[in-house]
This record gives C-alpha cells, structure tokens and sequence, in this order.
C-alpha cells in the first residue's frame, strides 16, 4: 500500500563488504528521481555507505545476514531506512557520540553515526540487543528553480520596475 510517499524501494543483500557499493549506487539511483545536485547526491551515498558498513563490521561481525533497505520519496524528501538482524547496540547514545568505536583494533574511526549526521537533515536509530540495529535518515532535496522560472522572475522584476 503506498500511504502518504511517491515513491518506494526496497533491496535486500548479503553482509558481504562488496554489497555496500552496490547500495550506495542503488539509493543514489532511485534519489536521483528528485535531481538532487551532486552534493545532496554525494551526501546520500556516503551516509548509506556508512551506515551499511556498520551492519557488516558491527551489526554481525564475523557472520553473515541480510541487510534491509527501504528507501521512500516524499516530495522533496528521500527517506532510507537501513536495517540489519544482527547483535544490536547495547547504548545508542554512547555509540553516537564522535570517535567512539567499539572496535579500535580494526582501525575504525568511531564516526559513522557523526558522518550520517552531518550529510543527513535527519538521523534516527534504534536497536535492540540480540535482535538488530536499524538507521531511519532523511534528506531533503532543495528544488533549483527551472531556466523557465529564473526567466519569468526576471520578466517580473522588470515589469514591476515600470
């Protein structure tokens, strides 16, 4: 049932680390219907690529699962959802907070949920010990006026000079 959103997708993959390009080509494909520009479009494929790397390394560490993505168009706005059925967060507010890690031997830099944020006009997450993780983010896609419209403005301003 479609509901309020224009649009949905939804993609299922294997915690495998060559899946995460594969997302993030996915998502910016189907965002691309709302012509972001090349920033909005680079903002959403790093936040979906960081928070699909985080299933893999985090949600289920050295086993394999299925990672969920639900990405829906409303408007001006492309909301994903990314979730995994893996070990979950034991403290989401500790696990947001910039360089923190909970594994520092494999060199990670504790700011995937700081880098989703600041690309991101929205970042929810939930989890659940033993049962999963998942990451809501919204991006709005501020709409550039048309050649047609900067046109007629123009066409505007000159007559309301007169």
């Amino acid at each position: 049932m479609k509901g309020l959103y224009e649009n949905e997708m939804k993609l299922e993959f294997f915690s495998k680390s060559n899946n995460e390009a594969f997302a993030r080509i996915t998502v910016a494909a189907f965002a691309a219907q709302l012509d972001p520009t090349i920033e909005e479009l680079a903002d959403i494929k790093t936040a979906v690529s960081e928070a699909v790397t985080n299933c893999i390394i985090h949600g289920y560490e050295n086993t394999e699962g299925m990672i969920k993505i639900i990405a829906k168009i409303f408007a001006n706005t492309i909301e994903i959802e990314i979730s995994d059925s893996g070990k979950g967060i034991e403290n989401v507010e500790i696990a947001r907070k910039p360089l923190y890690t909970s594994k520092p031997n494999l060199e990670r830099s504790g700011m995937g949920f700081t880098i989703m944020e600041s690309f991101m006009d929205e970042v929810h997450i939930e989890s659940v010990l033993g049962l999963g993780t998942k990451v809501t983010m919204k991006k709005v896609i501020e709409k550039m006026p048309s050649l047609d419209e900067v046109a007629q403005e123009e066409r505007d301003s000159l007559c309301s000079v007169n």
